[in-house]
């Protein structure tokens, strides 16, 4: 493993000077933001989004769709990116998708993608950073 793939563990003062308010709130405590606030919403741009507390590549921007839900969704996540866990708190099981090298909340992933894969991650747009694509 590479510095670039280590794991980030960072205690909550640390997160809360390196991340902006509400990137806290979502990366650090599962919140989420009000859908279509995002700038992201509108880059189709190629490129990379990267996770907004690490710099963790997640997402190439060719996997990414308007699934029309507000946020900015992707049909496939990088090899690695994500671990999965099962959160029960809209009292429904959703599958939620922390960044493998931070833990950071990103969101949940459905199975009513519109792609071969069938997956549809809704992504928060402050828990992401995209990095075009260099010319």
């Amino acid at each position: 493993m590479n510095d670039d793939d280590a794991t980030i563990t960072l205690d909550d003062a640390a997160w809360r000077e390196r991340l902006d308010p509400q990137a806290y709130q979502v990366l650090r405590h599962e919140a989420t933001e009000r859908p279509y606030t995002s700038p992201l919403n509108d880059e189709w741009r190629p490129g990379t989004y990267v996770c907004a507390g690490c710099g963790a590549p997640l997402f190439r921007a060719e996997r990414k769709f308007d699934a029309g839900c507000g946020w900015p969704s992707f049909d496939e996540a990088l090899p690695g990116a994500f671990e999965t866990t099962t959160d029960w708190h809209l009292v429904y099981p959703r599958t939620e998708y922390p960044c493998a090298r931070c833990g950071g909340h990103h969101g949940h992933v459905f199975e009513d993608g519109p792609t071969d894969t069938g997956a549809r991650f809704c992504n928060n747009g402050v828990a992401l950073r995209f990095v075009p694509d260099e010319a």
